[in-house]
């Protein structure tokens, strides 16, 4: 018997649901209690230092060295009364996820001693050296170039998280001040998103100083107990199951969705949401989601940075409440085949310092220009760059999810819904003399401005578009749930802003040739309607059909990732990048070199799990299963004979066949898939040895699990060593 396995289950039946004990206060009480806010910065700094900070956040104005010295004073003295005895540059490398190095407050007084002191200076809070040289830098630094440096983001506020005080940083070389994480290319498309749209916005508003990108991200994951977790290999090291067969029940009769959520379940949500709080992330909403405990929360909207921030910190979070619950989260793009994966829906907006949001229908004609120009601009500039959305979302987990019946395909498209495409179709079908009524030289009024308040928040969801206009926000629904928001969102308001900087370009030189400003507007709006019609789909993205009109309309339909990827170094990119100042030709091919090292390594790490197991787990048991069969053959062939013994043992002799050919076939693909890692891993190239995986390792896995799987339907369940999907997704 599985004694490992049928404890673990055992034990999980057993699990009640934590106690949690709810703040007596009001969530507004303590929410940010171990954030350094601008609230806080109040009462810690001067008020000449927190107007520098303010003047540095919202003007990018530097900041002097006696400003940082009282910043970390202030910040130092706030973090010790809340508990904190270290403090650390907290940055994202380019791995999706977060790194940091703990350092202690404490230092000499003066000089090597028995005395210490707490210290923190200006100098320790504006820069770090951490050790760069382990962390992937796509081949532009040799290993013993090891330096990088940190460099605080006074934008994003610091945070106490246990014992440490978080500084969120960017991280860059040494040598050539390159960007080696990706926060910082976030910041310069952010900063370049302002800069563009900010000009576009004063043609309706001359008060508009400044534009903001917001994002409202949409977190799915698994919640799994974590003594079954403990007895999966494969998830414990690659995140997901490489074997498995589908329960017979799964996600098919559609009852966990928005279901009453499990005991268990809700005591997490809570805690989680308790401490999420506290690190002022305004989460709001928690649902069971389609598959099996599968489930998602989701905060208010913030600041595109700061959102991104509190994404990545919420992810840690729920690591660390999930163990104190008896569970493990599992945020990879596709943990378990057959049911729903997990994504992490991006909902993007612009707006103003005036507070209006730019994609939000307006009730007056004027308000509805701003917005159709903003709007159409987005489309060019999804239309003209949709290649490379789609490689900033893509990564060796996601192509898991995408072009699966629950995940928008690996074809970028924009949906907006029947009234405003139809809007898009007058403003196209109409002549500059009919749209344009000028009723004084502010006001244009179109020749659909009898609908304004028609088409408010009356546009459908279509869950099978990649890039969804939602009402006053597009949806970004291909990201994936392990993944930094950081890479979709700095293509994407790089690409809105190099497209914004083209649009006004256009429409300054109508006006220099004498048009008004209202009609050198229409004309470049209609033209790009036009121009960018093939990006518009609001139809069935699932189907076969879309697949191939897709690619008649020229749009990207690449499926590979190793491929996909370069669309970050095509000529078009490099140009968009350059213009919009966020990354060098020599940092898009250093993140290219990351991602096929990335893909490689992924793929390589799954294909030795999946040996191991196949090899040391499922053969070996099916084998027991095999020997057991045989010895009763042998006891009623020893009783019985002739035709009567013949009929007894064909059961057993049919799975004594079945079992051979099964544990045959999966000897011979992982003595082939090893054999095929040997030929490929001498390779140099990252990319041919991306590819190489992607086309000459991976197509083994499917074959392997399809064996392994059969041999799961017919061996002994008592000898099964494996917890069964219907144990890892239903019990709760």
């Amino acid at each position: 018997m599985s004694t490992l396995r049928f404890k673990a289950v055992e034990e999980a039946f057993k699990k009640k649901a934590v106690e949690v004990k709810a703040p007596s206060k009001l969530v507004s009480d303590y929410y940010g209690k171990y954030v350094f806010s601008t609230t806080v910065m109040a009462k810690y700094l001067s008020k000449e230092t927190v107007k520098a900070i303010t003047n540095a956040i919202e003007n990018g104005a530097k900041l002097t060295r006696s400003v940082a010295d009282d910043v970390a004073a202030g910040m130092k003295m706030w973090a010790i009364e809340l508990g904190a005895t270290h403090y650390t540059h907290w940055f994202q490398p380019l791995t999706d996820g977060t790194a940091q190095k703990h350092d202690a407050f404490i230092d000499y007084v003066n000089g090597p001693g028995e005395n210490v002191i707490e210290e923190f200076t200006g100098k320790l809070l504006a820069q770090q050296e951490p050790d760069a040289s382990s962390f992937p830098t796509g081949g532009s630094r040799s290993t013993f170039e090891a330096r990088g440096y940190t460099a605080w983001d006074p934008s994003s506020p610091a945070f106490v998280f246990d014992d440490t005080l978080i500084i969120p940083t960017i991280f860059i070389s040494y040598k050539d001040g390159e960007l080696l994480d990706m926060k910082g290319p976030l910041l310069k498309a952010l900063t370049a998103v302002d800069k563009a749209a900010t000009a576009v916005a004063q043609y309706f508003d001359p008060n508009v100083k400044k534009v903001y990108s917001y994002l409202g991200w949409e977190q799915e994951y698994f919640l799994i107990d974590d003594g079954l977790f403990a007895t999966r290999p494969d998830i414990v090291l690659t995140g997901r199951t490489l074997l498995g067969h589908e329960s017979a029940k799964n996600q098919q009769l559609e009852d966990h969705y928005f279901g009453s959520i499990p005991t268990r379940v809700t005591a997490f949500m809570k805690d989680l949401e308790f401490e999420g709080y506290k690190y002022g992330i305004p989460l709001k909403t928690r649902h069971n989601e389609v598959a099996p405990n599968q489930f998602e929360l989701a905060p208010i909207y913030n600041e595109t940075n700061l959102a991104v921030d509190q994404n990545l910190l919420i992810m840690s979070i729920m690591k660390k409440i999930s163990r104190r619950h008896g569970f493990r989260v599992l945020l990879h793009e596709k943990p378990f085949a057959g049911i729903n994966g997990s994504g992490k829906h991006n909902n993007w907006s612009l707006g103003t310092d005036t507070g209006v949001g730019l994609l939000t229908p307006g009730k007056t004609p004027q308000e509805n220009l701003q917005f159709i120009t903003f709007l159409v601009n987005i489309l060019m500039a999804v239309y003209k760059h949709n290649a490379l959305l789609k490689a900033s979302i893509m990564t060796a987990q996601n192509a898991h999810r995408l072009g699966a019946n629950e995940a928008p395909p690996a074809i970028i498209s924009v949906f907006l819904g029947e009234n405003l495409s139809r809007v898009l179709e007058d403003i196209e079908n109409s002549t500059s003399e009919k749209a344009i009524i000028m009723a004084d030289k502010k006001i244009a009024k179109l020749d659909i401005s009898h609908i304004p308040e028609v088409f408010l928040d009356n546009t459908d969801r279509n869950r099978t578009s990649p890039f969804a206009f939602t009402g006053n926000r597009f949806e970004f629904r291909a990201v994936g749930s392990s993944a930094s928001c950081s890479s979709g969102m700095t293509a994407l308001n790089a690409a809105v802003a190099a497209q914004l900087i083209e649009f006004k370009k256009e429409v300054d030189a109508r006006i220099e040739k004498g048009a008004s400003q209202e009609k050198a507007l229409f004309e470049v709006i209609k033209e790009y309607i036009i121009e960018s019609k093939d990006i518009h789909f609001d139809g069935n993205n699932y189907s076969e059909e879309w697949k191939a009109l897709a690619k008649q309309r020229g749009l990207d339909c690449e499926t590979c990732a190793p491929k996909i990827f370069k669309a970050y170094t095509t000529p078009e990119s490099k140009a968009m990048f350059k213009l919009t100042n966020v990354l060098t030709e020599k940092e898009l091919e250093m993140r290219n070199e990351v991602k096929w090292e990335t893909y490689t390594k992924k793929i390589q790490i799954e294909a030795r799990v999946l040996g191991d197991l196949a090899i040391n787990h499922i053969i070996p048991i099916a084998a027991r299963y095999q020997s057991l069969l045989l010895d009763n053959i042998l006891k009623i062939k020893s009783i019985y004979s002739g035709k009567e013994a013949e009929e007894l043992i064909a059961l057993d002799k049919s799975l004594v066949e079945q079992i051979a050919k099964h544990v045959s076939e999966i000897k011979k693909n992982v003595d082939e898939m090893v054999d095929a890692r040997r030929k490929i891993n001498p390779m140099e190239d990252g990319y041919k040895k991306a590819l190489a995986y992607h086309d000459n390792v991976l197509k083994y896995f499917d074959t392997i699990r399809y064996h392994a799987d059969k041999l799961e339907l017919i061996i002994d369940d008592e000898l099964w060593s494996l917890p069964k999907y219907r144990e890892l997704l239903f019990i709760r």
